[in-house]
């Protein structure tokens, strides 16, 4: 699903080295964590992964396409094959729920048919079908996040990557959306995920990879923060 070869990721403006020769491979269907303090590379390990950035050296494949020498039209084409989830939501204000999953198939000119129930589906599986008239500013912050979740997977993504998707959530809530990645990953896709969440990695009990100063210091199965 992914490999990384030697990827150093050196920015020039302040000779910054973010990512320092950093080989990892992950399995499809594998859920993995990826830590470390703020600075330590694993914002810039996720701008690889979805071509936001491109390597100084090295090799990087996602699902058989090699990212580093992709063309500027095939780069939309990469993306589509995954999901991404911010901690800030990121939902379109002016667009109810339904409109703003939608959205994601809408883009790729997805017939209208397939879209309806496509998003009824995902809205199931977030729990979100009874509001899907509702705007994000009558949602609370975790009914936004899960309707995040079911734009990201609403096109049936191999992947799904999550940066510090719980980050602005209390702990009750943390857990529903936690429960709902566990569902979306025991069904066959790929979760990456970042978090500082010394909690949710030791209770979870999956696969960790640790960056500090552009290294991977440790990657460990069942692994704890």
């Amino acid at each position: 699903m992914i490999h990384l070869k030697n990827v150093t990721k050196l920015y020039q403006k302040n000779g910054v080295v973010a990512l320092d020769d950093v080989n990892l491979d992950i399995a499809a269907g594998e859920f993995v964590f990826i830590v470390g303090t703020s600075g330590s590379g694993k914002s810039t390990l996720m701008k690889l992964l979805m071509h936001e950035e491109t390597p100084t050296m090295g090799e990087i494949f996602v699902n058989g396409r090699d990212v580093v020498r992709l063309q500027r039209k095939e780069i939309p084409y990469l993306r589509r094959e995954f999901g991404v989830i911010f901690q800030d939501f990121r939902l379109l204000e002016d667009k109810t729920v339904y409109e703003n999953v939608a959205f994601a198939m809408q883009v790729i000119e997805t017939p209208r048919k397939i879209i309806q129930r496509s998003v009824d589906a995902v809205l199931d599986i977030v729990g979100l079908r009874e509001k899907s008239k509702h705007f994000p500013d009558q949602l609370s912050g975790g009914e936004q996040q899960r309707v995040a979740i079911a734009r990201a997977i609403v096109n049936d993504p191999k992947l799904v990557i999550a940066d510090e998707p719980t980050g602005n959530l209390d702990p009750a809530t943390t857990w529903d959306i936690m429960d709902i990645f566990k569902r979306i990953n025991d069904a066959g896709t790929t979760i990456i995920m970042t978090t500082h969440d010394r909690d949710i990695v030791n209770r979870m009990k999956r696969r960790v990879v640790e960056i500090e100063g552009g290294k991977i210091v440790r990657d460990q199965q069942r692994g704890r923060y």
